[in-house]
């Protein structure tokens, strides 16, 4: 399938961690042919960690879209009636924003752009990555996975060892999870090992 002509937001929460495996996929959903707009979150662009500078992380995804960021809640609602998106990702999703979307609390311009998708009944694809999503979040991941129109990255344990409880999205599976769920299907498998 090709994303041509198609309209993608792509929406970053705070993982900090995952910004380098999550942000070429920008790219290449643009060199597939899609428009893609960017969405953040408060902590994504105001955020300094051992990972970079939050601005920093914006202004390379400015770069790739040739467009600003969508980043209040206000400039994110327009997605919905009026600008239409024919897919919305949320990649890296955070423990903390996939509690709010699995309560339907809109905090963010992302689950705003998700929201506001999900109204127009097209799809919003999540790439999980948390360290809690096999204990605490583990009851959201599952209030969203038998959604309609919510379809997920396949996802795994990253550190079974060390990190027993951690859920992270194979994010090199973005546009082949984009472009099923387009099609109204779930990628599979949906649960692979991390490394595979």
């Amino acid at each position: 399938m090709t994303l041509s002509k198609t309209h993608i937001g792509f929406g970053i929460t705070g993982s900090h961690c995952t910004y380098s495996q999550v942000v070429p996929q920008v790219q290449k959903l643009i060199d597939a042919g899609a428009q893609v707009t960017a969405f953040v979150t408060y902590t994504v662009a105001n955020t300094v960690t051992r990972f970079g500078d939050g601005k920093d992380w914006v202004a390379k995804v400015e770069s790739l879209t040739g467009r600003p960021v969508v980043s209040s809640i206000v400039d994110a609602e327009p997605y919905g009636p009026s600008t239409p998106l024919d897919c919305m990702v949320i990649a890296p999703l955070t423990g903390n924003s996939l509690s709010k979307m699995a309560n339907a609390q809109t905090d963010s311009a992302v689950l705003m752009a998700a929201k506001a998708t999900l109204r127009n009944g097209k799809p919003v694809v999540l790439g999980i990555s948390t360290n809690d999503g096999l204990s605490l979040s583990l009851q959201n991941i599952a209030k969203l996975i038998v959604a309609k129109n919510i379809y997920f990255i396949p996802f795994g344990q990253d550190d079974p060892v060390k990190k027993p409880n951690s859920l992270v999205g194979k994010m090199d599976l973005l546009q082949d999870t984009v472009e099923s769920a387009i099609q109204g299907r779930q990628l599979q498998p949906v649960l692979v090992p991390k490394n595979q």
